[in-house]
């Protein structure tokens, strides 16, 4: 405890941090008491001195894409993507395209999941992979679903590839990555409008820029856990490569790259949940399938249906993630020399035989060919006949209502007039607090210029509403998920469930969240922040349940050696050097909120994602970026400080 608190007062100069963070902090309350007096660029930066950013972006893009011929390049990057996604629109959905043998029916495709399941994890996963399917097709969602997969079977493996290379040269060449790594820090917080329109105005509306606005969305964490995993090779595998006689290319294909396998199936099932979140996503600017029919629904209030097609996603995310992590543990299976290649390859050969037999029989069997909309089981109807009759039970719309009252007067709304009113200067100056309390002069400049650019666009109101909203959701569903979190890491029986839980939840596509908020407060703020506060309270949960469980053994038999009690032992010993990774679940939450936040702009906020939402009906490249930059840049420094704290928790703990 000496060393933690020796780094968070070290002296700087005659003052100690703590000193200067307590002065910084006062100065901001000090701001916000004399506001009336403040000179008028302390309160809100005034229209002269607004830089135009939006201008600047403008002309650059026109530039890049009129004057260097950029949109000519990308216009033949289209045709090109265009022509695969013609080949998988045909073969899943029959698009009328090359070539043209089209689609495959959905009894060959449950079985050739299932068999892959069954090689993957055995039967559970067999019936999983197999089963979800089977729902697609019998709920009357095939086309949907074979729609959005067609552009996930062209998304994954490209952003795959382009994430694996950039990887392997960011791995090999330390200036490459320094370069990279920013940039992709940049992309994993740009709320995801921001990828949508620069593809429309490039790769057109529909699925070729939903495609493209996918692969770009899902390559960072395929080049960061490939550039992790290459970096983590033992110096043994490598002498043993070159001892070998290897070439540098040998070295690459047989050495680095096997021995970074797990690293690299990890990239691989993040860039598949993120491609099927993205398309989901990619509704807004003309993509069919699953998302548009969802987005279409929720604006007509049809939550029945919307729960179908929310239980399809949710599936289908389920079962890509449970496959892609079954993939990653899976070791490859070794037989004795002289194995015949049938013995060897027989679940292969079993999966062709289905398959062929499952297309002969579509010939004959108009059912397991496709399911008219007369033989789906779909209850669309029924369920929002119970949705109606659930939400019109009185003590439901009791407790709905009271609760929609009271987090709105006295809460929410005085919350956001309270940050409307602060002046800019004051949040400024709270923030440098924070940051220079966590990481010294360093940090809180960084801070400072991120909010200072905030300030600088014009667009700081719109901010702080978006910020309220993530605050507001982060602070209730810390309420939540911690002591959910400890109770559940406290009782063994109850941690793994709810880690399970957790997993799912995380697959959720975030769409499906807006749904329950929707049913239960109609779309006003409060619906917005419930939305927000069931996306991140997963993470905070789970990384409050690893922490705890995390905690050396040998400790907590010191603590009984010593009579703690359980709630001693709890608050001196486990929750003290559980809280770094805690901090990174807390981070998280605020990641999930920052991204939720902007999709709840469909249901009606007054923030930034409703601004963005705009951008999309123009061309507006320019202030399109604005706008991602300024959520951006407050997810950024609300991650540099958080993890910068929870990094030298570690090292004080000696624990990282």
């Amino acid at each position: 405890m000496a060393i933690v608190e020796t780094r968070l007062t070290g002296k700087i100069g005659s003052l100690t941090r703590l000193q200067i963070t307590q002065f910084l902090f006062g100065l901001a309350i000090i701001f916000a008491i004399i506001k009336p007096l403040l000179p008028e660029f302390l309160v809100r930066i005034p229209v002269e001195m607004i830089l135009p950013y939006d201008i600047w972006l403008q002309t650059l893009f026109d530039f890049i894409k009129d004057d260097l011929g950029l949109l000519t390049v990308t216009r033949g990057i289209s045709s090109v993507l265009e022509w695969f996604l013609d080949i998988t629109a045909n073969l899943l959905y029959g698009k009328r395209r090359w070539p043209n043998i089209g689609p495959v029916p959905w009894v060959a495709i449950a079985v050739v999941a299932a068999v892959i399941g069954f090689w993957l994890k055995g039967w559970k996963m067999a019936l999983l992979a197999g089963g979800t399917f089977v729902w697609v097709a019998l709920i009357g969602q095939w086309k949907l679903a074979m729609q959005t997969m067609s552009v996930i079977a062209v998304a994954a493996p490209m952003a795959f590839l382009i994430g694996l290379l950039l990887g392997i040269c960011a791995w090999k060449y330390p200036r490459f990555q320094r370069a990279i790594m920013p940039v992709l820090s940049i992309l994993q917080t740009l709320p995801f409008f921001t990828y949508l329109l620069p593809a429309v105005i490039f790769f057109k509306v529909g699925p070729t820029a939903g495609c493209i606005a996918t692969i770009i969305y899902a390559i960072p964490p395929m080049v960061l856990m490939t550039t992790l995993g290459l970096k983590k090779v033992s110096h043994e595998v490598v002498e043993a490569g070159h001892m070998s006689g290897s070439t540098r290319w040998q070295m690459l294909r047989y050495v680095y790259l096997p021995a970074a396998r797990t690293e690299i199936l990890v990239g691989v099932n993040q860039v598949i949940m993120l491609c099927l979140a993205m398309v989901v996503l990619t509704a807004f600017i003309g993509m069919p399938g699953l998302g548009a029919k969802l987005l279409s629904l929720m604006n007509s209030l049809k939550l029945g249906r919307s729960f179908e097609i929310g239980i399809t996603i949710v599936l289908i995310a389920v079962t890509l993630d449970r496959l892609s992590k079954a993939w990653v543990v899976k070791q490859p299976e070794h037989f004795e020399r002289g194995t015949s290649w049938f013995v060897r390859h027989k679940l292969l050969i079993i999966g062709i035989i289905a398959f062929i037999v499952s297309i002969i029989l579509a010939q004959f069997v108009q059912v397991a060919d496709h399911i008219t909309r007369k033989q789906d089981l779909s209850m669309g109807k029924d369920i929002d006949n119970v949705i109606r009759a659930i939400l019109a039970n009185d003590i439901i719309t009791g407790v709905t209502d009271w609760l929609r009252w009271f987090l709105i007067t006295w809460v929410l709304i005085p919350f956001r007039n309270a940050l409307l009113w602060l002046p800019t200067g004051s949040v400024i100056l709270a923030m440098a607090a924070f940051g220079y309390f966590v990481g010294g002069r360093k940090s809180a400049l960084l801070v400072v210029i991120f909010f200072g650019v905030i300030a600088l666009t014009g667009w700081w109101d719109r901010s702080m509403i978006t910020l309220y909203a993530v605050i507001s959701a982060v602070i209730l569903a810390t309420l939540i998920g911690i002591p959910l979190g400890i109770a559940a890491a406290r009782n063994p029986k109850w941690s793994e469930p709810i880690l399970l839980v957790c997993d799912t939840a995380q697959t959720f596509p975030s769409f499906i969240y807006l749904i329950p908020a929707i049913m239960l407060f109609s779309v006003n703020d409060v619906a917005v922040v419930f939305a927000i506060l069931i996306f991140a309270t997963v993470p905070l949960m789970r990384y409050t349940i690893e922490g705890i469980r995390a905690v050396p053994s040998e400790l907590l038999e010191a603590a009984d050696m010593a009579g703690a009690t359980r709630n001693q032992k709890l608050l001196k010993v486990q929750l003290p050097l559980a809280l770094p990774t805690m901090a990174v679940g807390f981070n998280q939450a605020i990641m999930f909120a920052f991204f939720m936040v902007i999709i709840a702009a469909f249901i009606g906020t007054q923030d930034l994602g409703q601004e963005l939402q705009k951008t999309l009906a123009g061309n507006n490249l320019g202030k399109n970026f604005v706008l991602g930059m300024c959520v951006s840049l407050m997810a950024l420094a609300f991650n540099h400080i958080i993890m910068r704290w929870s990094n030298d928790r570690r090292k004080a703990l000696g624990v990282g």
